[in-house]
């Protein structure tokens, strides 16, 4: 008869209580709600055969982003060993919306066009301090580099995309004036 240990249910209590922000890190690095949640998953699973490696007060959610964050680079460098297509199909949008529904869904359409057009160490950067609300020293933690460096990451992040996006706006611009 096997027994639930006290540190053992903190653990599962744990795990159930950061899944949502699991799901929402891993979406942005996957740009997939379903590799997101195939990453979720390995990543609870790992966490799940490898209890005895988390130290009892440290930060588990840290500890857990940096899991799915190993996991989604060995799975990037499997696809390039392999050469797989990584492209995703896009949303499409209901016609039975409100305008600014649409505006909006259309405006983060192109933010996530944009953060997927990062380097992969800056769109990690900006997932866990701007959509994580993780500290530049939490940050730092998980991704094993110093808070400088974060920084730095977090800043280049930020100006790729205010480019990128009015980079986008430009081209819509023009792609409008053409039509007319």
């Amino acid at each position: 008869m096997s027994r639930v240990t006290p540190a053992s249910a903190r653990f599962s209590d744990q795990l159930i209580a950061v899944l949502p922000r699991l799901r929402r890190f891993a979406a942005g690095l996957t740009r997939s709600a379903s590799e997101a949640d195939d990453v979720v998953q390995a990543a609870c699973e790992r966490a799940l055969t490898r209890e005895h490696q988390f130290q009892e007060g440290t930060r588990f959610d840290s500890w857990m982003f940096r899991i799915v964050q190993t996991i989604w680079i060995d799975q990037l460098r499997a696809r390039e060993i392999r050469k797989e297509d990584g492209d995703i199909a896009e949303e499409r949008l209901g016609t039975d919306e409100p305008v600014r529904r649409v505006e909006a869904r259309l405006a983060l359409s192109e933010v996530r066009r944009a953060v997927a057009l990062l380097p992969p160490d800056q769109r990690v950067t900006l997932m866990l301090v701007t959509v994580e609300g993780l500290s530049y020293k939490e940050a730092a933690d998980v991704t094993g580099v110093p808070v400088g460096t974060i920084m730095s990451r977090l800043a280049r992040a930020r100006m790729a995309l205010q480019q990128l996006i009015e980079a986008g706006a430009g081209e819509r611009r023009s792609a409008n004036h053409a039509e007319s």
